[in-house]
This record gives structure tokens, sequence and C-alpha cells, in this order.
């Protein structure tokens, strides 16, 4: 099937009325202009689960889920994303188009490499079915055929070209195998028998990995007998960035029973057999860390998130490691823990020694990130005396710094302090102010008096991240937006100043209505989870019109901070090499510019 056009999720965004397709789910109260419930991603008895017709998003201040009426059925019914576009067509009757179908019409590229990962699958599939030595080795390690099933785990058979001679029949087909990492090219003076390529996968049990939408992207490999390596997964690809994916979570989606909470493991036996034993929100990492991009998509889902880890010195330090990154996710309302195995077991043999309900006692006793951290960061310094607590303080303080702001933090900041005997207020102090002053320069001739330098607007963010939280609001005030202004920042150099000129000119060309539309045409670009973030946050500013005046003001003086870092540079040059006339001019306007009267900001 081919992709289903932007203008369509547009008009269905349009047409579509969350409050009506939550509140059929969610019982939803009025509360002043927008609606409020008990969470459904969450247990809670106080509502913080906040529902706005004006800009057609939802948000849960206790967990943190937001989204759009698109995003709400993907989470809350488990649908794919083009199901939850079939749902709401077929209440407003409409149809829904695709773009390059199966009329003969050009498909992209990504789909048929889509299909024929599902045909691969198949085949592995059907390897398992005639092999007898590899079903031996699956029901030895306790597989059901019921579960193998529904993992659709298969079998490389031990060849080196089979997959090469049914799905390689053409250059194109070769290219495509290629592309997906199922055959390798021999390395050049290697003896060869006519053949340049040969399978990745031979003699292996086969895991695939599955998209949120079902449809497999890799694989990972895992041998029967001894050799090296154990497991063999898939190389990056077009369709596949291991850190981004999670193996089982297509299969947690699936799974009807309430989903509270997420419990990473390490290898892809563990996973399957934790979903057996009746733990079906089980998912395991791809041979690589929890990635930042992880943690996004765990916390789409879930509130809470468990790590469980071998209790040896390499489990410990992957543990260490999903710590560190899991620091700037952390925050109220969400858990994160840690659960370490015993010696000798991973997550396989210890649910399939001990039973599901002791291991899920264990999860409920695991390690709260906050103690996790401190009680290692103690293990390493002596307490006991002032020296031992001071480099306890010293290792703490670069990982508090990466928690963001609010309770969580201060929380956090009064555990430490009470472990080395400081009231959390002088801990903070002495972190506050322990910056060294950056030396003055010795020899640097005299640089000209510059225009004093506005200070921007503090306690909400940069200014680019100002104006792009108010175009996520009011994404109309793109269009009223004066043409050289608009150009003038195409010059911008500021951080995060390229993706505000292309969230700009696509409100320009494609003007969108409410937030909701903005969020569905970035949903799947990197910047889409933090447009949500913000479209998620209290907004201060009453309506359009006050929201034009903040936007105005803050493209104002992002443009003068690119004008006074400009000047900076030329200095900078003439004090080095010298200025040409021409920059000698650019200067001389630039700082009669900057010099001049401040631009009304439309407030006293």
């Amino acid at each position: 099937m081919g992709r289903i056009p932007q203008t369509f999720i547009d008009e269905l965004i349009a047409r579509s009325d969350i409050v009506e397709v939550i509140g059929a789910r969610v019982q939803l109260k009025k509360a002043g202009r927008e609606y409020k419930a008990c969470c459904p991603f969450h247990s809670e008895k106080t509502p913080s689960f906040w529902v706005s017709p004006e800009k057609q998003f939802y948000h849960c201040f206790g967990c943190g889920a937001h989204g759009t009426v698109l995003g709400f059925l993907m989470e809350h019914d488990r649908m794919s994303f083009p199901e939850a576009v079939e749902e709401l067509a077929a209440r407003l009757g409409l149809e829904v188009p695709r773009e390059g179908g199966s009329d003969g019409e050009a498909r992209r590229p990504e789909e048929s490499l889509y299909e024929l990962m599902g045909r691969v699958a198949g085949f592995y599939v059907d390897c398992l079915a005639r092999d007898e030595r590899a079903r031996q080795y699956l029901a030895r390690r306790g597989l059901t055929r019921q579960i193998i099933e529904r993992f659709q785990i298969g079998y490389a058979p031990d060849s080196w070209n089979e997959v090469l001679k049914r799905f390689g029949t053409s250059d194109q087909s070769r290219r495509q195998l290629a592309e997906l990492g199922l055959i390798v090219e021999r390395e050049r003076g290697a003896p060869r028998d006519g053949e340049r390529h040969y399978d990745r996968f031979r003699d292996r049990i086969m895991f695939p990995i599955r998209d949120a939408r079902g449809r497999v992207i890799a694989f990972g490999g895992r041998v029967l007998d001894q050799g090296e390596p154990k497991y063999l997964n898939s190389p990056e690809t077009t369709l596949f960035h291991k850190g981004r994916e999670l193996y089982g979570l297509y299969e947690v989606r699936q799974s009807r029973a309430p989903l509270r909470r997420l419990l990473v493991v390490e290898g892809y036996m563990d996973t399957v057999r934790l979903h057996q034993f009746g733990i079906p929100y089980a998912v395991a990492t791809l041979g690589t860390a929890t990635t930042p991009e992880h943690f996004k998509r765990i916390f789409r889902l879930v509130s809470e998130v468990v790590f469980a880890f071998d209790g040896d010195r390499a489990g410990r330090a992957a543990a260490w490691r999903a710590l560190q990154h899991a620091l700037p996710e952390a925050r109220e309302g969400r858990e994160i823990r840690f659960l370490f195995l015993p010696e000798g077991h991973d997550p396989d043999s210890l649910v399939g020694e001990e039973g599901r309900e002791a291991f899920e006692r264990r999860l409920e006793a695991a390690l709260p990130l906050s103690e996790y951290l401190v009680r290692t960061l103690a293990a390493q310094a002596d307490l006991s005396h002032a020296d031992g607590r001071a480099r306890f303080a010293e290792a703490a303080r670069p990982l508090v710094a990466r928690v963001p702001e609010g309770v969580y933090r201060e929380l956090l900041l009064a555990r430490i302090a009470e472990t080395i005997r400081l009231s959390p207020q002088r801990l903070q102090e002495l972190w506050g102010g322990s910056g060294r002053p950056a030396e003055a320069p010795t020899s640097a001739p005299p640089r000209p008096p510059l225009p004093a330098r506005r200070r921007t607007s503090a306690g909400r963010g940069g200014l680019v991240r100002q104006a792009v939280k108010l175009l996520v609001h009011f994404p109309e005030l793109a269009g009223r937006l004066q043409p050289e202004k608009v150009e003038a920042l195409l010059r911008l150099e500021t951080p995060g100043a390229q993706f505000l000129n292309g969230l700009i000119n696509e409100l320009r060309a494609r003007p969108a209505r409410t937030t909701a539309q903005v969020l569905e045409r970035w949903r799947d670009r990197p910047e889409g989870e933090k447009l949500a973030r913000l479209a998620a946050e209290e907004n201060l500013v009453p309506d359009a019109a006050a929201g034009a005046k903040e936007l105005d003001t803050a493209l104002d003086r992002l443009l003068e901070e690119a004008g006074r870092q400009r000047i900076d540079r030329l200095l900078e040059k003439d004090r080095a090499l010298g200025l040409t006339a021409e920059e000698k001019l650019e200067l001389q306007g630039l700082m009669t510019k900057l010099s001049g009267p401040r631009p009304s900001s439309g407030r006293p």
C-alpha cells in the first residue's frame, strides 16, 4: 500500500474532534476552556490529564503522556499509525487516499525493502519448520510453539548462499539484499567460487525485529552450538537504526493487558521467555547501550521503566551507562529503576527457575535511580571523613546537572546533601558558585566600546526556543511575519536557528490551523518530540494577538544578537589580520545600528 498524503492527515486532524474521540474512552469533565480526567495511561486519584479542543492536543501532567488525536488512538488503543488514520477516517466517512499504490504507480523505495524483509522472514520461519535440529534447540530452551509463532522466530539454514539464491536473482534484488545487510560482499583477494556475495546469517536461530507497524526491519541471529559471535545483528540500514529500536516493543503494544511499566533486558531470548511466562512488557536493547531515543520511546508509552542487568561487572557497567542516559529524562511522574540479578542468572534462566510471581516481586523491589546513583558513588568514596564526602559530592555534581529542573531534581539534591551531611541549600550554593573565573588576556589590544548588550528574557528558555514555542501554540503567526524579517533570519548562525527557519518556511508555505496539525507534520522527524513537549508546556500568552508581539520581540532580539556576534568576529579579525574596506564599513554600520534606540517590545 502507498503512503498516506500529508494533506489528507491535515484535513483529518482539522475535521476530527479530540474531545469526542477521547471522551468515548475516558470520562472527561469540563474545566474552563479545556477538559480534565484521571489519566488512562497511569494510575492516579486526582485528575492530571487535560484535553485542549483549541490545540486538539492532550497532555498528562502526571506521567507526561501527550499527543494528538492520532497519537491517542495509537497509545490507548494500541493501533499502528495507518490503523489510527483509518479509524478516524471511518468516523468521518472519508476514504483514505494512498500515494503510489498498487495500480502500477511508483512506490517509495523503502516499501519494496519492507516487502523483501517480510519475505525473507517468512523463509526463515519455513526453514525452522523443516529443520529438526533447530526445533529441538528451541525446545531445550523452553520455548513453546505459540511463543515461537507470536515472535515469528525462524532459522537461517547452514548455507553460504540460500538467501542469495532465492531472493537475489537480479542485479537490483542483490543490491537490495546488500542494502538490508542480508548478504555481504566478499573481501578483495578472497578466493571466489563465481559469486561476489554470501549470506550474512548462516545456521542461526533468527529473531525478526519489527517496527511499530509490525514490519520486519532487521534480524538478530543466535548460534545453535558453540561459535562466535554468539549473537549477530543486522547492520545499520535504511530501515534499521539500532539506537532507536527495542526488540519486542511491537509485541508489547499488541498485548491487550494494561501497560503500566516496561522491563528492559539485554537479550532476545530473555524477552521471549519473559513474555511466555506472563510478563508481556519486556523489551530488549539491540546490542547497544540504552540511548536517549530509547527513553523517549519508552516514556511515550509508560511512566515506569525497570532495567534488569546481570550482577557481574559487565552488567553493572551497562547499568551505569543506562543511568547516565536516563538522567535527562528523570523527572516527577516518572520512575526509573534498576534490578540486578543473582550471580549466574539472566532473566531467561531466572524466570524459568522461580516463575512469574517471584520475578515480579524482584521488580517491585528494584532500586530507584536516585538510590542506585547514591549507592554507586558511595561505594567509591569513604564517607566517614570530609575528604571522602567531598569526593562523593564532586562525582555527583555533573550527574545532577543533567537532570531537568523540577521537583525530582530538588529531591535528588536533598538525598545527596543528606549523604554528605550538608543542607540542600548549602550544597546548591557551593555548587552554584564553584565555577572558575575566566582568565583575562594579558596582551590583547584594547577593544572599541561595544553597544550595551540587552538582556534576553530569562526563565523561559532561549530566544529560539521561545519563538518555536509560540509558533507551535499559534501556527498562524508564521504567515504574519514580514518577508524581510524572514529573509534576515536565514542568515542566523544561532544554535537551533536552522530548525526555526524550517518551521517558519513550512508554516508559511502550508498554513496550519491547530497545534495538532503542526505536530502531525513533524511526527516522524527528529524534532517532532521536542515540538510535542513545547505544546505540552503551559502557555502564558493569552491569544494570537499577544503572541504576535511576543514573536516579533523574540525574533528582533535574535537578529540583534546575531549582529553583535558578527561585530565580535569582525573585531577579532581586525586585531589578528586587519579588515578590508568593505568589512570596516560593515562593522561601522552594525555598531551604529545596534547603538541606536531600542525597538519597542510592546511592554512598559
